[in-house]
């Protein structure tokens, strides 16, 4: 390690390591880059991250949508909220907060929290930097920082940089943006200058394009799960995972997600596919996955999910319920439209 990591003479300097999971922190831990480390992995692609909470209502609103989403328990889910809540909790007690993130929408949208929150809690009270790649010198395939060995994350210790005016700032439109009501809020950061952030604009419009699309009411994530069933037939849901996987980049969902859009599409009124079997509340990686005829009538746009089955989802701070969803992404013009 440089120099840059060492303790300064006459008073230990504690440094606090925030990552997005276990994957990154356990690897982190038995690396030579020194400090606390701690996960802030809140997913929030998924379920309510609306403005106006108090800090108290938006731990709780967080708190009551992973245990009512059928994964977690609700002492599961508070005890995983209160893990991050802690985490937030323990910047001011060390002298600099390193932000560990990568490319993925899951890690922007978590890095635009913490921004926002730093900058509204904490600013003066610690220093924070920011270590953020979508790339590591080398590896050809490279999916996020948690495919790194403790050597190359201890690599890259030396190459955060503190966070500047222009990075708060940017991150906090884009938090404002992400939690309004109003998804053309987003497009309205789009048309800035983002390249404080390098990473946001890519991953801001692919939150967009989880929106249900104008031409059948399918998600992104959606579309392209009938695709690959439409074009090889039935699969196993693991391997539809892996397929639907190969059709983003960067990756952002993991398989626990991509699932509970499965039971979804398999549960509505008018099911747009067939599952065999479930574990727990979501079907298992072995459940084979079969496209109905519903579902063809859906994707080659002669009927119209959302009009068929309505819908109760909610994408960042847009609420989006019934069957006649307010918004929704035009992917020929690549931008939100209002129904």
């Amino acid at each position: 390690m440089q120099d840059v990591l060492k303790e300064q003479p006459g008073k230990p300097r504690t440094m606090l390591h925030l990552t997005d999971g276990e994957s990154v922190a356990g690897t982190l831990r038995q690396s030579t880059v020194p400090g606390e480390v701690r996960i802030f992995g809140d997913l929030m692609y998924e379920g309510p991250a609306p403005a106006g909470l108090s800090d108290a209502e938006w731990w709780d609103t967080r708190a009551r949508f992973l245990s009512e989403s059928g994964v977690l328990s609700r002492d599961e889910a508070r005890h995983g909220v209160r893990v991050f809540e802690d985490s937030l909790h323990a910047i001011p007690n060390h002298d600099e907060t390193v932000l560990w993130m990568d490319h993925r929408l899951s890690d922007q949208l978590i890095l635009i929290m913490l921004l926002e929150w730093f900058y509204r809690l904490y600013r003066g009270r610690s220093s924070l930097s920011l270590i953020c790649v979508g790339r590591y010198p080398g590896m050809e395939n490279f999916v996020g920082l948690g495919h790194l060995t403790g050597e190359q994350l201890a690599s890259l210790a030396d190459t955060r940089s503190p966070v500047s005016e222009a990075e708060f700032a940017l991150a906090s439109a884009a938090w404002s943006a992400f939690t309004s009501p109003v998804p053309t809020d987003v497009e309205l950061v789009l048309a800035r200058d983002t390249s404080a952030l390098p990473f946001l604009a890519p991953a801001l419009r692919r939150h967009l394009e989880q929106f249900p699309s104008v031409e059948n009411g399918l998600s992104r994530t959606e579309r392209q799960a009938l695709s690959v069933l439409r074009d090889r037939g039935p699969l196993t849901a693991l391997k539809l995972f892996f397929a639907v996987q190969k059709m983003e980049d960067p990756l952002f969902m993991g398989d626990l997600s991509f699932f509970a859009i499965l039971r979804e599409l398999a549960s509505a009124r008018f099911p747009l596919i067939r599952m065999e079997s479930y574990a727990g509340n979501l079907p298992s990686g072995s459940s084979a996955v079969t496209l109905t005829e519903v579902g063809s009538r859906v994707f080659d746009l002669q009927d119209d999910h959302v009009k068929l089955n309505g819908i109760e989802r909610w994408l960042g701070g847009v609420h989006l319920t019934g069957t006649d969803a307010v918004w929704r992404w035009d992917s020929a013009r690549k931008c939100m439209r209002r129904a």
